[in-house]
């Protein structure tokens, strides 16, 4: 049984976090985020998925930070109409967060047309609120370490990641038994009102997004710090 796993965002880069697996036929995609950042990663968001929205079967999502559900409204509006699987916060935070998101971009697109400012007759938003509202009706809520059945016989489970509320990391197990474990953004021990980071003892492939390259966080009190500065 062949599986495979294209890196579609968060690639050379720590945004736009897409991860494709493919198996028996079916497809997930791990994540969906918006490019963010300069110019040039601005514009990946506006070049066409690079899969066909309407083949993937379902998307699970490890956190609601808009690097990875930003381009959710997008891929619906593209065809998606399968499960989204999150936790119960993901989910919560997604419904203020992709409806303002889709806002930003329609007042962006209103101030360009209106002062002439955009290469392109008319400027468009990405997605609109409309879009972000029928993206919203396919979030399913996963309890952490419930698992959850996935398309091609995948089995599925979120821990928490101590990122934000609701993040998680996906144990994913393929129907071999092989485990992959993708990683989302992971947060530090004893921050308040989240779930310090699971301990994850197996992985037959790990990914991880390093965001901070080989620098650790220091001993400081962040409060403390903040107070500082």
């Amino acid at each position: 049984m062949a599986a495979e796993l294209m890196f579609c965002g968060a690639a050379r880069t720590v945004t736009g976090s897409k991860h494709l697996l493919e198996i028996e036929g079916k497809k997930i995609l791990v994540d969906c985020g918006l490019f963010q950042g300069g110019r040039e990663l601005r514009e990946r968001n506006w070049e066409p998925f690079p899969f066909e929205p309407t083949e993937i079967d379902a998307v699970v999502v490890t956190h609601a930070h808009t690097d990875h559900i930003g381009m959710i409204p997008a891929l619906v509006r593209q065809g998606y109409k399968g499960p989204i699987y999150s936790t119960k916060a993901t989910a919560g935070i997604a419904r203020i967060s992709l409806p303002d998101s889709a806002r930003l971009q329609e007042e962006e697109a209103r101030y360009r047309n209106k002062h002439k400012l955009s290469r392109h007759d008319p400027a468009l938003p990405l997605y609109t609120e409309s879009d972000a509202y029928a993206a919203l009706k396919l979030f399913r809520d996963v309890q952490y370490f419930e698992q959850q059945q996935l398309p091609g016989g995948c089995i599925c489970r979120f821990v928490p990641a101590g990122h934000i509320l609701g993040s998680a990391m996906v144990e994913l197990w393929l129907p071999t038994g092989e485990k992959i474990v993708f990683g989302g953004d992971l947060g530090r021990y004893d921050a308040p009102i989240l779930n310090d980071p699971a301990e994850v003892d197996s992985a037959d492939l790990l990914l991880l997004e390093s965001t901070y390259g080989d620098r650790e966080h220091g001993d400081e009190a962040p409060m403390v710090v903040l107070e500082e500065v």
